[in-house]
């Protein structure tokens, strides 16, 4: 009964408890003493505190959780944005670990490692049979300055390639790309919000201001959040000074905070922008989006985001980390954004629900809050962010694209034609629309994709070879020239984004619109005074 009595104690010299949470406590305590003595089976003490603990925090939203050490080291990974490692982006084929790309500037990258090389060894040890992801993070990441050597298999290479490498400190990206997209339109696409966000963000402006950038279109796409205090970083370099951009309200005085712009030098606030969001977005992406919205700074264009309006606190414990809901946030205009869970049953129903539809009905946009901006456009509250222009997802992809995709048939073809054209010089434009594959070349496209067990009639491989064609530009771009390049070519089609990019006429407007603006954006419908506070705050004035 060691654990029940510990656990006990534990909790009466950290709760302050009234008699009907001790009682509780009690019974707690009591079904575990049971559980530990009577049940058939000797049980996982570990498991039943942390089922414990999992019940608990369900009981109050479904942002509230436990993360066990494992995946709270992954966590704090991602957002402190880097980690110690070789630096190749890889995949797993046949028991081997096929280097898709090698990160640019990093220990692999400098020594030759190159896209289609095979990683057959891992310090002279064959990799084990059904080796997955979480292995191979093990093997290549390390403390940095250490070293780990790999066998390597190449193409057209009649012996194997043996490197000893050094680890170092790896950045993970929250703006991978950001490049000039249209003459005077640059794009930046923010993948998630961690500590070097906004100065990624500061780098990619500069560098967009000097190749000529009158307008910015900002992707959040599928981007799930993060740090607030990024988000704010990134809002507060394109929105005018003393704005209010967010604000926190929660049930302890640390929690409440009002966040405003500044007048840091650099700011980026003379061009018109636009913020493509879809229901992934969600937390830090719809504190920006819904800044921009309600300060009329720009237009918000795509489909309702996720959904996500409470923050959570991160605090340390023994084995994991508690991410604990602290608090609501509120655009300027005073909206709270989060999605109604008390209707679900569990945690994926709840996540399922936000890609539900990409347009609310009218009923139901009509029930929600009514907000208005800045110039006094209606914006909702209540449920994610309602974009200023919907414009729908594209359609999903066909079967075989999926499956061309997933089993890397344009990667496999890219990785041959580079190496059978050795000593050429690539540019951009090598890889651009008029590239073309000669009747030999889309024979040995389709019989990789046949060694793949992927079965297309011919009148399916007709209709696919407009997206494979692009499929194969992408990644003879990537292999030859890098990540941002590949990106480039695979959007062309994205029909989304290029709707996106028609909106900045509109989007000028609005923000010459809103320049102009005087009044402060909040509720539409103002809630009534109580005529007692409003005479006691007068007699306290009046007494000041």
């Amino acid at each position: 009964m060691s654990l029940s009595l510990l656990l006990g104690f534990g909790l009466a010299r950290a709760i302050s408890a009234g008699d009907d949470l001790r009682s509780n406590l009690d019974l707690f305590s009591n079904v575990l003493y049971l559980v530990q003595n009577n049940y058939v089976e000797a049980p996982d003490n570990e498991k039943l505190i942390k089922g414990a603990i999992d019940g608990m925090l369900k009981t109050l939203d479904p942002h509230s959780v436990f993360l066990p050490e494992k995946r709270a080291q992954v966590m704090d990974e991602q957002f402190h944005g880097e980690y110690s490692g070789i630096g190749v982006q890889f995949d797993l084929q046949e028991n081997k670990i096929v280097v898709i790309s090698p990160l640019e500037g990093t220990p692999a990258y400098r020594l030759g490692i190159r896209a289609g090389d095979k990683i057959i060894e891992i310090d002279d040890k064959p990799l084990k049979k059904n080796i997955n992801n979480e292995d191979v993070f093990k093997l290549l990441r390390g403390p940095n300055g250490s070293t780990v050597s790999v066998t390597i298999e190449r193409e057209a290479q009649e012996e194997h390639l043996h490197f000893t490498i050094e680890r170092a400190k790896i950045p993970i990206e929250s703006i991978p790309y950001a490049y000039m997209i249209r003459p005077g339109v640059g794009y930046v696409r923010i993948i998630r919000f961690a500590q070097t966000t906004g100065d990624e963000l500061e780098s990619s402006i500069a560098k967009l201001r000097g190749q000529g950038m009158k307008s910015l279109l900002i992707d959040l796409r599928s981007n799930s959040g993060g740090l607030l205090s990024q988000a704010v970083d990134v809002l507060d370099q394109i929105v005018p000074d003393n704005k209010r951009l967010v604000y926190t309200r929660g049930r302890i005085t640390s929690s409440n905070a009002d966040y405003y712009s500044t007048n840091r030098p650099g700011k980026w606030t003379d061009g018109a922008i636009v913020v493509l969001v879809d229901h992934g977005s969600a937390s830090a992406s719809e504190i920006v989006g819904g800044a921009v919205q309600d300060l009329d700074r720009g237009l918000v264009v795509g489909i309702n985001t996720f959904g996500k309006g409470l923050v959570q606190n991160q605090m340390n414990l023994s084995q994991g980390k508690l991410l604990l809901t602290i608090a609501r946030y509120y655009t300027p205009s005073g909206r709270g954004i989060q999605r109604d869970y008390t209707k679900f049953g569990d945690q994926s129903e709840y996540q399922e629900d936000a890609y539900r539809e990409d347009v609310p009905s009218d009923s139901a946009l009509q029930a929600r809050p009514k907000f208005k901006t800045a110039t006094g456009r209606i914006v909702y509250g209540g449920g994610g962010i309602y974009p200023d222009v919907i414009i729908k997802d594209p359609p999903f992809l066909t079967r075989p694209e999926v499956e061309l995709i997933t089993k890397r048939v344009a990667f496999e073809f890219a990785t041959h034609y580079v190496t059978r054209h050795p000593g050429t010089t690539w540019k951009p434009e090598s890889f651009d629309q008029r590239f073309q594959l000669t009747p030999d070349e889309w024979t040995n496209l389709r019989t990789i994709a046949t060694n793949k067990k992927i079965v297309l009639n011919d009148s399916t491989w007709t209709a696919e070879k407009p997206f494979l064609m692009r499929q194969v530009r992408a990644e003879l771009a990537s292999a030859t020239l890098g990540s941002v390049e590949r990106y480039r070519i695979a959007v062309e089609d994205d029909a989304q984004l290029n709707a996106a990019l028609d909106m900045f006429p509109r989007a000028q407007k609005l923000m010459a619109a809103g320049a102009g603006a005087r009044s402060e954006p909040g509720p539409v419908d103002p809630p009534a005074k109580d005529p007692r506070k409003s005479a006691a705050a007068d007699e306290k004035e009046r007494r000041k």
